[in-house]
């Protein structure tokens, strides 16, 4: 017999009983049903890829490298487990160039990252990613914040849209006097202004060495606050060189095509926005609840569109822009403000020395759709109902001689406590008929 000395998880990894795993499952049915209504269609990647996949220069970059488990299989190859979906599409486009554009696919799976351990953040988690392939408009990235801001809303979720592109962002400190061999690592640090502020940013740069000067020079751009359109309106004259004119267009472009999704007013333009991934060629975003006392961010993405292209050592132009929800920072957030339900059963089942009728009855509940259980261990009715109070059952159908004889059951309303004598044949009506009257709620 295999002894165990300790039960215990892993640090950054989550076992999930019914009661979470129903909300969690809840989530995700939301996110892909949303993800149906604009157009996205379903496709896998493997959770394992080949090292040189992940750890391309072309894949996510140095920093998040760090954090990405390595291991070898019995054959001697050098594997890794993905700490993303994206790198796996991209990859995934280049092994198939001729999928037919735009290509609209979501995909709903496990990634993994050996990094800071924090609520909200974990080395098991499930991201939620949807991405469009062969479109350089921003109508589609506007799509993809429309998206967002479509999923969260009806999440019942009061959040914000920060937005940046990462060309401004290049043309900013290109016109600053940034080198361009310091340009990535430079981008990397702008990232953090908004969490570490000017003074850490500062000593960031200063070990990079970037001086004082042109540190104080790099932040005179940040230093304006305003709506979106009044930030670009301040940078534009500032702005001379081509990349960051570009930016500064796109980021335009985008805001008009997010009047038309009619969504501006949650986006705000967060011009030191970065998002790390080295990947990222234009617009970036993230979302975050207006409620400040959680500050993880609840979605990210943006454009890619080099990446695929550098796969197959093509000159051609693959566009991409994708976008990624975090289900664990979302479960998080829901967990706090939703009553958790522990079971997905609609109706339960009592049998009072009936048991050849309950069976019959339950499976034609079965059979017509509704989730049902029956009591398999003969309880007492009294330990039934508390067992499908507990379990937050809507419906109990109590099936005793008395009312059978007269081709009835008694159905009693667990929200409420109310009951009434139903005919057999008319059950599934009665209950489709109560079922559709429940809201959906998180």
């Amino acid at each position: 017999m295999i002894q165990f000395t300790v039960l215990d998880l892993l640090k950054g990894t989550n076992d999930r009983l019914p009661e979470e795993q129903v909300l969690r499952e809840q989530i995700m049915d939301h996110i892909k049903s949303i993800f149906q209504i604009y157009g996205f269609q379903p496709a896998t990647t493997p959770i394992l890829e080949l090292w040189e996949v992940l750890a391309s220069k072309y894949a996510g970059g140095a920093e998040i490298l760090k954090e990405t488990y390595k291991l070898t299989d019995q054959g001697k190859r050098e594997l890794g487990l993905r700490y993303d979906l994206s790198v796996p599409l991209a990859r995934l486009i280049g092994m198939n160039p001729n999928l037919g554009k735009p290509f609209k696919r979501y995909e709903i799976g496990v990634c993994f990252r050996d990094g800071p351990i924090k609520k909200g953040r974990y080395r098991e988690f499930i991201q939620c990613d949807a991405d469009i392939i062969g479109v350089a408009s921003m109508l589609a990235d506007a799509e993809c914040l429309a998206l967002a801001h479509h999923i969260f809303t009806s999440l019942g979720l009061d959040i914000y849209l920060e937005v940046n592109n990462r060309k401004l962002l290049s043309g900013i400190l290109l016109q600053a006097g940034i080198s361009q061999e310091l340009l990535n690592t430079t981008i990397l640090s702008i990232d953090k202004l908004k969490k570490i502020g000017f003074e850490g940013v500062r000593n960031e740069l200063e070990e990079k060495g970037i001086n004082s000067d042109l540190t104080d020079t790099i932040f005179s751009y940040f230093q304006y606050e305003g709506p979106y359109l009044e930030i670009l309106a301040h940078l534009e004259p500032r702005i001379t060189n081509e990349i960051g004119k570009s930016g500064l267009s796109e980021l335009r472009d985008l805001y008009h095509f997010l009047e038309l999704f009619g969504v501006t007013e949650d986006i705000k333009l967060h011009y030191s926005l970065a998002r790390g991934l080295e990947i990222y060629t234009g617009t970036v975003f993230e979302a975050f609840l207006k409620d400040e006392s959680f500050n993880s961010s609840l979605c990210g993405g943006g454009r890619y569109d080099d990446i695929i292209g550098n796969f197959l050592a093509s000159e051609e132009v693959f566009p991409a822009v994708g976008i990624s929800f975090g289900l664990e920072t979302i479960f998080d957030v829901l967990e706090t403000i939703s009553s958790r339900k522990p079971s997905l059963t609609e109706v339960y089942v009592i049998p009072i020395k009936t048991l050849n009728e309950a069976i019959k009855l339950t499976t034609n509940l079965r059979k017509n759709g509704i989730k049902t259980e029956i009591d398999l261990m003969n309880k007492k009715i009294s330990k039934n109902m508390e067992y499908a109070d507990r379990q937050k059952i809507p419906f109990v159908i109590i099936i005793g001689k008395k009312d059978l004889a007269k081709k009835m059951v008694t159905i009693r309303s667990m929200v409420d406590g109310n009951e009434e004598k139903v005919t057999i044949n008319s059950v599934i009506t009665y209950i489709n008929e109560k079922l559709s009257k429940e809201s959906k709620t998180f």
